[in-house]
């Protein structure tokens, strides 16, 4: 395996534990041989798992929507009450807004813990955060962020694979700041991180993507992420060398 300079992680798709697990030891062990691997396999375990990246972002005094995680439809249950009745339940592995469904009726709310429950799956739920209609994905590498707005018309959630239309947004050094901060959270050089600005004011960090796609973000902003990404690669690489 050491005979790669440089992997670059595209994609992190579901697969069984078997599967997940080859994967990982797989890029630990090409970190291991001293292959520069983006992002590093330890920033993409904590990415991936909205549990353990939720407590770094916590950790990291980041603002971001009250969250309660459980096993049980009891459990479950109590967490809807608590979070205000309007939650938004997502699996704990995921992305692009698949799997993910607001709760705003109680006994719809105990039909999906049931089925959940059924499933052996872990319950995430997050209170529902009045907002304008948008979010931003802001996007780090090694320090340095660029940012779109994305909404849409038909559909709460604003993912592009969704519908959602985006738009360039000047960025500001507090957006930079918070976007850098985390990335730097879960340990990645390179994020997507998606910030909702709430009714009430102030932003909220939903989720920090390890393995997050750009083609939205050059169109919208007629920017080279591939390029510069590649760029901050060859940067690295030619400083483990001097």
């Amino acid at each position: 395996l050491d005979h790669f300079d440089a992997v670059l992680v595209r994609t992190m798709p579901p697969g069984s534990l078997e599967q997940v697990v080859f994967r990982m030891d797989t890029l630990a062990r090409l970190e291991a041989a001293g292959v520069l691997v983006v992002n590093s396999p330890k920033s993409i375990e904590v990415a991936v798992d909205k549990y353990l990246a939720s407590a770094r972002l916590e950790a990291a005094g980041l603002p971001t929507p009250p969250t309660i995680v459980c096993q049980t439809v009891d459990d479950a249950m109590r967490a809807f009450e608590q979070l205000g009745g309007d939650v938004v339940l997502k699996p704990l592995f995921g992305a692009e807004g698949r799997g993910i469904a607001r709760l705003t009726d109680e006994n719809l709310a105990l039909r999906a813990f049931k089925m959940l429950e059924q499933l052996g799956a872990v319950l995430y739920l997050q209170q529902f955060i009045p907002h304008p209609g948008h979010d931003l994905r802001l996007f780090v590498l090694a320090g340095r962020v660029w940012g779109m707005r994305r909404r849409n018309e038909t559909d709460w959630r604003t993912n592009v694979s969704r519908g959602a239309t985006t738009e360039p947004i000047e960025m500001t050094e507090r957006l930079a700041e918070l976007a850098c901060r985390a990335a730097d959270a879960v340990g990645a050089i390179v994020a997507g991180v998606d910030v909702l600005p709430a009714l009430s004011g102030g932003e909220y960090v939903l989720e920090v993507n390890a393995v997050p796609g750009w083609k939205a973000l050059a169109r919208t902003l007629k920017v080279d992420i591939a390029a510069e990404l590649l760029d901050t690669i060859n940067h690295r690489l030619q400083s483990r060398t001097n």
